[in-house]
């Protein structure tokens, strides 16, 4: 049978090739099938539905739901990033989704298979929230356009809130212009009594606010002070530097103004009053109109360390933080121009840089720079010699080193011990000496001059060793062995002691565990643990404090205080971030 089928296509493959009708020898139809994409989302969905051939369960507080990795991987970079990683995740049968709803991980689910998803009032914060863990763009979008179809002045304040919480930057955009059009209407509902002093000072420093004189805005700053007064009174000083008061009627500020108890109960409130009376005397004594009171500078706090966390898997966004201010938010500052997870980033002459990294299973070499005074990241980085990720990146004495890392995109194979020093005056890359062992997923810090390259793992075992290297001597050596073997941890410098937090043991998986490492002794000794376990942890030295940020399934924030020995949870960031590349600056 199989004979007589091949000489019959011979024959007809002949038949085919000797024509020449029309002139056409040799013509090459291509198909493209019309039905193909939906019946194959059908046919998967249908799969699903029986429980065929599904090799994961999800699991959100409870509730059940059952799909393929590959579907899952195809539609999610959150979940692309956790099947093809070296995860516990990637080998687990059942994994539990935290922080999401049952009935919005379900709706979800099943857009990837059929790409419909049903938005209402009562789904939206849950189906929002989720599509943004798991960074379902198109839903995000579609959720925004939703809410912005839906704005009011009763509800603005809140959507805004929410949408800066889960870093829907353009519904972000749309509320603010609705608010500022929208004030006189807005200072009216409770959303408006319950705004935060900083996102307030904001709101009425925006020379884009629309009020039909200057007098609303003080009205509105008064309102807003007696709706809590006990606790806000003492913060009236700072809001009356946003109003304009030379806008103002000079009848009003004399007769009203001048006249609030509140106001001239306080010294700092009266100066201003009387600055702004002067100034209204002289212009009018000049016969000069008013002129328009600039924006307002916000006062300093004594804090003077800003953090910035720079990506992670499945994002190009940065963020920024100032502990300093009175309510610290997480901000969104430039997007770095291409995607680098598992980037190394350090900081030199107050740029951050972004050295190598995977850009979606491509493995970089590429180098790019972050300037906070333009809040733009530049490309004119010479490149480095070798591309690689998962790396450790760290600067001293005006270079950086890249110490070590993956160079193929297995995630398991091409492990280094390959380290390269960057000149930043001469835009140059070059050789040092290479470490003992080979190492991908490590830790670096600079401690006393030395480059610390601490725990990691090679093509075999996740290991616990540390190596030391000293630019003066050029050389790496071995010190005292950290006491549980750990990779996709973080690591900081405080107080003159390095610490290293979280990751994964291959015995127990993900860690909480801290410890610190004494150079003078060379020896390590735990520390307070961490409230979570923390799997791909970024950490930082902030102030006196460490700042242990992000992970694999997670967006939150812990601060560790090492004169009470305590970790508390501070303000998350506005998506969940696994190993990110985290800098901290200097205030200018």
């Amino acid at each position: 049978m199989q004979h007589e089928i091949a000489k019959m296509s011979g024959y007809l493959s002949s038949l085919l090739s000797n024509s020449k009708d029309n002139g056409k020898v040799g013509d090459i139809f291509e198909f493209e099938s019309q039905t193909h994409n939906r019946s194959l989302s059908t046919k998967l969905a249908a799969l699903r539905d029986n429980g065929r051939l599904c090799d994961v369960t999800l699991i959100a507080k409870g509730f059940c739901v059952n799909a393929h990795r590959v579907v899952l991987a195809a539609n999610s970079d959150y979940f692309r990033a956790m099947f093809t990683s070296e995860m516990m995740e990637s080998r687990q049968q059942e994994i539990e989704m935290v922080d999401i709803e049952g009935a919005a991980l379900d709706a979800l689910i099943n857009f990837c298979y059929c790409g419909k998803i049903r938005i209402s009032d009562v789904n939206i914060p849950s189906t929002l929230h989720a599509a943004c863990l798991l960074q379902l763009d198109e839903i995000k979008e579609a959720c925004c356009e939703f809410l912005k179809k839906r704005l009011c002045p009763s509800n603005c304040l809140g959507v805004r809130e929410f949408a800066d919480n889960h870093s829907c930057r353009e519904l972000v955009r749309c509320v603010d212009d609705y608010i500022l059009e929208n004030f006189q209407e807005i200072i009216d509902s409770e959303e408006f009594h319950q705004l935060p002093i900083d996102q307030l000072v904001q709101l009425l420093s925006n020379d884009e606010l629309v009020v039909p004189s200057e007098e609303q805005v003080f009205t509105a700053v008064l309102q807003w002070v007696e709706f809590d007064l006990s606790s806000r009174k003492q913060l009236l000083p700072k809001l009356l530097e946003c109003v304009r008061f030379p806008l103002c009627r000079p009848e009003f500020l004399i007769n009203a103004v001048s006249k609030n108890a509140l106001v001239m109960a306080d010294a700092t409130c009266r100066n201003l009053v009387d600055r702004a009376k002067d100034d209204v005397i002289l212009q009018m004594s000049a016969l000069e109109h008013p002129k328009v009171q600039g924006r307002r500078t916000r006062a300093c706090g004594a804090v003077d360390e800003v953090i910035y966390v720079v990506g992670g898997s499945g994002t190009r966004s940065v963020e920024r933080l100032d502990p300093g201010t009175a309510s610290p938010v997480w901000q969104y500052v430039a997007s770095l121009n291409q995607e680098r997870y598992l980037t190394g980033v350090a900081v030199v002459d107050s740029f951050i840089y972004a050295v190598c990294g995977d850009e979606r299973g491509t493995c970089l070499d590429s180098v790019e720079r972050y300037n906070p005074a333009t809040d733009l990241w530049i490309s004119d980085v010479a490149p480095s010699r070798v591309s690689r990720y998962s790396l450790g990146v760290a600067a001293l004495d005006d270079h950086l080193y890249a110490v070590s890392g993956f160079n193929d995109s297995s995630h398991g194979s091409g492990c280094l011990n390959i380290v390269e020093c960057y000149d930043v005056r001469r835009n140059e890359w070059t050789s040092v000496a290479p470490m003992g062992l080979c190492r991908g997923w490590l830790c670096v810090s600079v401690l006393d001059g030395c480059i610390y390259a601490v725990g990691g793992k090679s093509n075999g075992p996740v290991l616990s060793t540390v190596e030391r290297f000293d630019p003066r001597v050029g050389r790496w050596e071995e010190v005292c062995p950290m006491s549980t073997p750990r990779y996709v941890h973080g690591s900081a410098v405080l107080n003159g002691s390095l610490y290293v937090v979280g990751g994964i043991n291959q015995s127990s998986g993900g860690l909480s565990s801290a410890e610190k490492y004494d150079s003078r002794a060379n020896k390590w000794t735990p520390v307070a643990g961490m409230n979570s376990r923390r799997e791909g942890v970024g950490l930082a030295a902030v102030n006196g404090n460490l700042y242990a940020i992000g992970g694999i399934n997670d967006n939150s924030v812990e601060v560790f205080d090492p004169e009470t020995n305590q970790w508390k949870h501070r303000s998350n960031m506005n998506c969940i971030r696994f190993y990110p590349g985290v800098a901290v600056l200097q205030k200018p």
